[in-house]
């Protein structure tokens, strides 16, 4: 006995000191996150050195304990694209910028068009006569997209250059899960909407293969205009078009064939750009990584916030997955965004609202709730202009529909009018082990979804026409919004997602241009002289409300609220499944005669195991029509 309590006392403090560990490394973490704030007064004379070990987005996602702990050490770092581009912009006019670096080493790359602006960027301090220096050791698309606007390219000896271009191969699972014996339950509406595809066909369908063709030829041709323009004597496209003949006359020396096509100046290791560098902007005299002297980029756009001066126009971003709820950026959750809207609203000062979509698309309730909300600002006589980014298509086209006016760039990828819903079932895979369902109806949905004997035919009826209406109600909006007849807008429809110069020709946008174009046509609208006004980002300012606890696994999840009915479908069989395996647990864990009642509990059981079960998670793929 007295063994049993110290070896009990032993665990105890074992696990008060977890505890006590786990409790010191929050708050440290937390104290990191909150006291991580740029000093913009270390300025100094220096090249500005943007080393984007990471890559550009439209809006970084928000920390979750579980990165907050680890100190974000396993994920790359996101860079806004407004920072990037702003702090490129502040240097022209800033004499303590000698020059700007440019260490593309770690850059892990970004969206075609915000690369194209980072480009411009670059292209104006360079009219300026700031000269731009880059250096990495390899060289690919969207590392060389940016370095081909710099002064000087510079390139490792024992590096590389490759340009792969825009498509490949996506993987298709309908052979493997027939044999597993799963079934794909799908419903979708759109000849081109071949998010479906992997679950119904083992290849690419000859209506995504022409879609896909067509977007990926513009993309690749406006990728090598834009590096053609920048720099001129870069003979890319031969390179690009029989990369291994090039590289095999050469002997595999990469070197030699950058130098040889001209797209590379100097073949030096980094201990020698550095050097030079430093020759131009002077040496470090504080011990540091480069021997150059440098300006921090976080440093520099801390001393650099955006223009206050004018009238605000209120800046809405939509970037990310469109989900329904709260959660942070990096998502574009449809409870969060509403809020900030409504939020706005209350604000007379401002007089105008631009809505930035960088998005795939995701839920159609979700998208819908920020239209809705969007739609009671131009109820309140505020104009609303979308800015798309590199992606608005459709849930993100979804909520575009709200706008007065619509932007994009030339490489947007929009459009995607189209929505599916997959919801799987098991009675394959079930039967092949003994394992059946029976049991009484009182109509014909009870006990569906019957993810063990499959959907019934009438439920399979029932989703397919929800997934019709939704995709009806998606192109009632388009024409209202665009001044097409539905019949119009389903031609250039079904699911097919367009480049922005072709979107433009079909009428799905109004006119080319980023964000500085969406706020002065705004401004405009709102009857403000030019200049006259200035962009208010309506996002948390507060890191801790950013930050979530989604996958701490002792954080009580709350339940999806239903959005219809596939979103009731994906949630009852959430619960079924979370039965089936509290039943089974069940069976291994009663070792002694029950006088338990199965039937009693079966619906406050199933809503337990669906809120628990985490296994449950796998069958959380669509919680309503999806108009991706």
């Amino acid at each position: 006995m007295q063994f049993a309590r110290a070896a009990w006392k032993f665990l105890v403090a074992i696990k008060d000191g977890m505890v006590l560990i786990a409790m010191l490394l929050f708050f440290g973490g937390l104290y990191a996150l909150l006291s991580s704030q740029p000093n913009s007064a270390a300025i100094r004379d220096g090249a500005l050195l943007l080393d984007l070990n990471g890559v550009i987005v439209e809006e970084p996602a928000a920390p979750t304990l579980e990165d907050l702990l680890a100190g974000n050490s396993n994920s790359p770092r996101e860079y806004r694209l407004r920072d990037v581009v702003r702090a490129i912009d502040a240097s022209v006019e800033d004499d303590r910028v000698k020059a700007i670096v440019l260490d593309l080493s770690s850059f892990a790359g970004g969206g075609q068009t915000s690369l194209t602006s980072v480009g411009e960027a670059l292209d104006r301090a360079k009219k300026a006569d700031k000269p731009i220096y880059t250096f990495a050791s390899f060289y690919s698309d969207d590392s060389y997209q940016l370095a081909a606007h710099a002064t000087q390219i510079w390139m490792d000896p024992m590096g590389g250059i490759i340009f792969a271009g825009p498509g490949g191969n996506r993987l298709y699972y309908k052979g493997l899960i027939d044999r597993l014996g799963v079934t794909a339950n799908i419903y979708r509406v759109g000849t081109y909407k071949s998010a479906v595809e992997p679950y119904m066909r083992a290849d690419q369908s000859p209506a995504a293969r022409e879609a896909s063709e067509a977007l990926y030829g513009v993309l690749w041709d406006s990728w090598l205009a834009e590096v053609k323009k920048a720099r001129p004597q870069a003979m890319i496209k031969p390179f690009a078009d029989d990369p291994a003949t090039f590289i095999t006359a050469a002997g595999g020396d990469f070197a030699a064939v950058a130098m040889k096509q001209k797209l590379v100046d100097k073949i030096a290791d980094r201990t020698a750009f550095d050097s030079f560098v430093a020759e131009q902007v002077g040496t470090d005299e504080k011990p540091s990584p480069d021997s150059f002297k440098s300006i921090d980029y976080d440093d520099f756009v801390a001393a650099n916030p955006v223009d206050s001066a004018g009238s605000p126009i209120g800046v809405i971003t939509v970037a990310g997955e469109i989900v329904d709820g709260e959660s942070g950026p990096g998502m574009a959750a449809s409870g969060r965004i509403a809020e900030l809207i409504y939020t706005a609203l209350d604000e007379d000062e401002i007089k105008a609202l631009v809505v930035r979509v960088d998005s795939p698309g995701g839920s159609a309730f979700a998208s819908e709730e920020i239209r809705l909300a969007l739609l009671e600002a131009k109820k309140k006589n505020l104009p609303i202009v979308i800015s798309m980014g590199d992606v608005a298509a459709s849930g993100g086209y979804w909520v575009a529909t709200a706008g007065d006016h619509i932007f994009a760039e030339p490489d947007t990828i929009t459009g995607s009018i189209g929505v599916f819903a997959v919801l799987p079932s098991f009675e394959k895979a079930l039967a092949k082990w003994g394992v059946t369902a029976d049991g009484v109806q009182t109509t014909p949905l009870s006990g569906e979804p019957d993810f063990v004997g499959g959907f019934s035919e009438d439920l399979n009826a029932i989703l397919q026409a929800g997934v019709e209406d939704s995709y009806g109600d998606f192109v009632k909006l388009v024409a209202a919004a665009r001044g097409k007849t539905p019949a119009e807008v389903d031609t250039i429809g079904q699911g097919r997602v367009w480049d922005g110069g072709t979107a433009r020709q079909l009428g799905l946008i109004d006119g080319f241009g980023g964000i500085k174009e969406a706020l002065a046509e705004a401004a405009k609208r709102a009857g403000l002289a030019e200049g006259d006004y200035h962009a208010q980002y309506l996002d948390p300012q507060n890191k801790l409300s950013w930050l979530t606890f989604d996958s701490i696994p002792f954080v009580r999840q709350e339940i999806a609220p239903v959005t219809g009915v596939i979103g009731w479908v994906a949630q009852r069989q959430k619960a079924i499944f979370g039965e089936a395996m509290t039943t089974a647990q069940g069976l291994l864990a009663r070792e002694d005669v029950q006088a338990l009642c199965l039937e009693c509990g079966t619906r406050v059981q199933q809503n337990r195991s669906a809120s628990t079960d985490w296994i449950s998670r796998l069958l959380s793929y669509s919680s309503s029509s999806s108009p991706r």
